[in-house]
Order: C-alpha cells, then structure tokens, then sequence
C-alpha cells in the first residue's frame, strides 16, 4: 500500500495512519513524493522523506518500507503508483500557494481516477466506533460494501450500514389531470422498498463475512447531513465513487465528494471498477 507526502503535517499524519493500515493488511508500505522542479528533490529525499520513513518504523516496528520519488504532478504520479497499491492513504490538508487550505482538487481527483480504493485522512487524530458504510444500494456501490465488511473483520469492529432515504430524491406518480401540486407519496411502502433494497445490498458481504456483526440503519433525512453525523461517532467511513442519483460520466458524486471535506474520520472511496 501507499501514503502519500508532501511535507504538510497533514501528510505526515497520513504516514501515521498508512503504517497502521499496512500492518493491518501485513503488507509494505511505500511513502510517494512527486516533485516538479529537481531543486526540491535533494532537501525532501533527506528531510521530509526521511522523516516519514522514521515515523512509521518507529509507530511500526518490523514494517517493510519503501520511497518512491517521482517527476511530476501529485496526481498524476499518485494515480500511477495506485496501480500496485491495494490502499492509497492521502492528507486531507497538504501544501499548496495558499497555505492551509483544504487540497480538495487533488484527493477528489484522486479518489475519482485511482486504481485502488483512496482513504482521506481527516476528522479526529484517533477515531473510534464501528465501521460507518454510506450504503446507497447502487450496482456501483457494490464494491464499497464489500470493502466495509472486509474493514470491519479487520479491525475486529461492528459495521453501520447507513442508508438514507428522502421523498424528494424519487420517482413519485400523480393524481389527477397533470396537477404537479397534488402528489402521492406512500412513506410505508416507500420505507421498506429502501429496507429491501440495504438487505440486498447487504447480503453478499453477510456471506462472505459472517464474523462481522451488521447494524443496518435506515434513515430519512437529507443524505450528506445524514452522514456526516453519523461519522462524528465512526472510527472510518467507506463510501462508493457514485450510486443513485449521480450524473453519467461523473466519477466522484457530490455525497462522496462532501464526506471527502467535511467528514469527522477517515474517509474511504471505493470505486466500482478497481
């Protein structure tokens, strides 16, 4: 797996947490630095790389550790080395021209066109809880399911599956002759057609993963607020690139994309098509 540096104290607290999730995953970890001009090649090779690598030996002892410095932009050299990475472990902060801002650019780019699943490190130093799956009951959202549940057995943690539904997100018929005012809406048979579909969702990880213990949680409000609360209690929370509602040809929806700069913990995006 993968981390990658800047320099930024957002990045190196990444290392923190890319070092903890290897060795969970009992594999090496590779810190990745791109750099533009060669002047700053020579003081983050022996300063700032140097540093990361001390870090994760010291939190990691016994971890196997590699560096990888490449000519380039970040994300076109992140997106790169996420080929040969089951977890590209990335800042939510990092450098930029106007100092501490959030670098939503590059990690929604990234988490949008890597080649493994991306974890924005963000919220609280040392989240605690249960795994939080934003569960939306999408094809696409087929992979993250599979990976919270994967997630939750590694971190011998329960799964919340959260997923939330409103009348205004769906297809509603009429009564009467075109009168858009006079809408019909049954929320009981509206409730459990979402209740069948989280059940469904969530059926292939319950087989693959019977150990991990499953809270499915239905509810109605607006999807991001949802969420987003019920992170500030998550020590992680898994979301899929896209599902219902999402633009053809749009790689990150906008729920993913809001978790991505707002959430309280971890967030990671799982593409459909890794």
């Amino acid at each position: 797996m993968m981390v990658g540096v800047d320099g930024s104290p957002s990045s190196l607290a990444a290392v923190d947490v890319a070092a903890r999730e290897a060795r969970l995953r009992g594999a090496p970890l590779r810190i990745v630095h791109a750099f533009s001009r060669p002047s700053d090649l020579d003081p983050m090779i022996h300063g700032v790389l140097a540093q990361a690598e001390q870090r994760a030996a010291g939190l990691m002892p016994g971890l196997e550790i590699s560096r990888t410095v490449a000519s380039g932009d970040t994300l076109t050299v992140l997106q790169s080395e996420s080929r040969h990475s089951v977890l590209a472990v990335v800042g939510g902060r990092g450098r930029n021209l106007f100092g501490d801002l959030l670098l939503g650019s590059t990690v929604v780019q990234l988490a949008a066109h890597a080649h493994c699943p991306v974890m924005a490190v963000r919220g609280r130093p040392d989240p605690r809880g249960p795994v939080l799956l934003a569960a939306d009951g999408s094809t696409a959202g087929a992979a993250a399911v599979g990976f919270a549940f994967a997630e939750a057995a590694l971190r011998e943690a329960p799964l919340l599956a959260l997923h939330v539904w409103n009348t205004w997100s769906e297809p509603t018929p009429y009564e009467g002759p075109a009168d858009p005012l006079n809408v019909v809406v049954d929320l009981e048979q509206l409730r459990e057609k979402h209740r069948r579909r989280l059940e469904e969702a969530l059926a292939p990880g319950r087989a693959a993963r019977p150990e991990v213990s499953v809270e499915p949680l239905l509810e109605r409000s607006r999807v991001r607020h949802a969420l987003l609360e019920a992170a500030k209690g998550a020590q992680l929370l898994v979301a899929g690139a896209r599902g219902h509602g999402g633009f053809t040809g749009m790689l990150l929806g906008s729920v993913s994309q809001a978790l991505l700069y707002h959430a309280d913990c971890p967030v990671t995006v799982v593409r459909g098509e890794q």
